[in-house]
């Protein structure tokens, strides 16, 4: 029997949603979650996109006991590789979270009567107590849609493009997409990383605007674009992961 254990996120769509079985782990319930795929060729162990679970790939051959069993061997390897993701963010009252690459502090204003605002270095909510994390979050979406749909209309009128209808949503397998009608999504997540970080994936989605492929040109335009494309590539490559533990 071919085994293996490979560290990858896959989109939770191509997963099921019911965990097959839970195996303990640093003392709490980790969930394992079993999927089978013709074109495999042997078990796969992987980590969910949250790092809160399992995911056993199986070949056609290999029965859920097979997966299961192997989920159970691989125990320690588990915990090694749950251990070494970023540690989970809360939006909770004191929790300190970057905005636009620096690191403010959610601060508790029940009586304030102002929703959600930023001041001093500080992102500031009033309200009840259990509305903090939901008003947190739609704001950060908010300023990442009014950020994201700007730079995009500055960016299209620098290449003389027309960009459809600009999105935000909570996307893991890529920070912006571009369609062929000219419409354009975001994550929105990208409100939490540094400017430039933003101001790259832009340029390189309405780039797409004017070339629809990754060929030479449409690099050149996008570094025309954008000084700063390595740099920003590299963020997101060594530290992107992290933004989707934040909230």
């Amino acid at each position: 029997m071919l085994l293996v254990t490979h560290f990858q996120k896959l989109p939770k769509s191509k997963v099921g949603s019911e965990p097959a079985a839970f195996i303990q782990i640093n003392g709490g319930p980790i969930p394992v979650r079993l999927r089978h795929k013709d074109s495999a060729r042997r078990i796969i162990l992987r980590l969910d996109n949250d790092g809160e679970g399992v995911i056993v790939t199986l070949p056609r051959w290999a029965s859920e006991a097979d997966g299961l069993s192997w989920a159970k061997q691989q125990k320690s390897w588990i915990a090694d590789r749950i251990d070494a993701l970023p540690k989970r963010i809360a939006f909770l009252d004191g929790a300190e979270i970057p905005l636009e690459g620096v690191n403010h502090i959610i601060r508790h204003f029940p009586d304030a009567r102002r929703g959600v605002w930023r001041e001093k270095g500080e992102i500031r909510v009033s309200g009840h107590p259990e509305y903090i994390a939901r008003r947190v979050q739609d704001w950060l979406r908010r300023e990442a849609k009014v950020r994201l749909a700007d730079r995009t209309e500055y960016i299209s009128r620098i290449l003389n493009v027309r960009a459809g209808k600009v999105t935000v949503r909570d996307t893991r397998s890529r920070w912006g997409s571009c369609a062929l009608n000219g419409n354009i999504s975001y994550s929105w997540r990208l409100i939490l990383a540094p400017k430039f970080v933003l101001e790259y994936v832009v340029a390189h989605e309405v780039a797409h605007l004017k070339e629809h492929n990754h060929g030479p040109v449409f690099w050149e335009t996008v570094a025309m674009l954008e000084p700063n494309v390595n740099r920003a590539r590299r963020w997101l490559r060594e530290q992107g992961d992290a933004l989707h533990f934040i909230g």
